[in-house]
């Protein structure tokens, strides 16, 4: 009764948190996929149109100017991410002074929220109060950065601060591979007379092959998801300048009176997130059983 009761004490602890999961998790996501098969619009409705309302989205210019946005927001913020967080991972590997006061400051802007980010970076970015008036009052009244204003370049005010705030989590997921690296392969390189960079470029990097993914799978889904951010900086605009998919979202369920076409955009951003998670888990998997 004893042995018994052990094995099942874990299940019932786990089990009103599982069950809450359950349904506000997977519930609502089934849920959305229903209401992206609806007539809603201001309210949920019930009535069957199919395929109706994703055959809307894509006629919409503007929820391909959210992708075509996305695009440019995504790959950059990975690549300047992954670029700049292993370029840090790397001199911190290098047994610098001060390492253990260095790398707070580097994963400090994680923990602020998206929200803090995004107001602190608009306020730096405007014109009026910003760095622009910053220089003017220093006396360089040539100076020009007016980014935030622009259609062209607002989208790029945004990576800076999606940058400025991931790439030292970046870092901390690279120098945990880099600690990781059997110091025997490194030695026996040295022995042969390999530089350092020749080190990292031919052994190191490719070994750490999986933080490169890992560090993908979670850039991507927070490019994919980005909202808050936006909302903060740009407010989506100037005009749709930084509309991203996140936006168009909730714009279209909860002030377009179209829950229909926000429900099935969700649903899209949920099957981008899952052609991402997927292949992940399957290697992932498959590397395990390989072992």
């Amino acid at each position: 009764m004893k042995q018994q009761l052990q094995a099942w004490l874990p299940k019932l602890v786990l089990a009103p948190s599982f069950a809450l999961v359950l349904f506000f998790v997977y519930g609502f996501i089934i849920y959305t996929g229903y209401l992206s098969l609806s007539d809603s619009r201001m309210l949920p409705s019930y009535g069957f149109v199919g395929l109706e309302n994703y055959d809307k989205l894509w006629a919409l210019r503007h929820w391909k100017g959210a992708l075509s946005n996305l695009a440019v927001f995504g790959i950059l913020y990975i690549v300047l991410c992954t670029v700049l967080g292993l370029t840090l991972a790397i001199l911190l590997d290098q047994k610098i002074r001060m390492e253990g006061f260095l790398r707070p400051i580097y994963l400090y802007p994680m923990a602020l929220s998206f929200i803090v980010t995004g107001t602190a970076w608009k306020w730096f970015l405007d014109p009026g109060i910003g760095l622009e008036n910053t220089m003017h009052q220093w006396g360089w009244e040539s100076f020009e950065f007016r980014w935030i204003k622009s259609r062209t370049h607002a989208i790029y005010t945004v990576v800076i601060a999606a940058v400025w705030q991931s790439s030292g989590f970046v870092m901390a997921m690279f120098l945990a591979g880099l600690r990781g690296v059997d110091t025997e392969i490194i030695r026996a390189a040295e022995i042969d007379g390999a530089s350092r960079i020749r080190i990292y470029r031919r052994i190191i990097i490719p070994l750490m092959r999986p933080v490169f993914l890992s560090a993908f799978v979670v850039l991507a889904h927070l490019a994919i998801k980005s909202y808050d951010l936006i909302i903060a900086l740009t407010g989506g605009g100037p005009g749709k300048a930084t509309e991203l998919p996140a936006t168009f979202m909730y714009s279209y369920t909860f002030t377009r009176n179209s829950m229909g076409i926000g429900a099935s955009s969700a649903i899209v951003m949920l099957v981008m997130i899952f052609s991402i998670i997927i292949p992940y888990l399957y290697s992932e998997l498959r590397a395990s059983r390989t072992q």
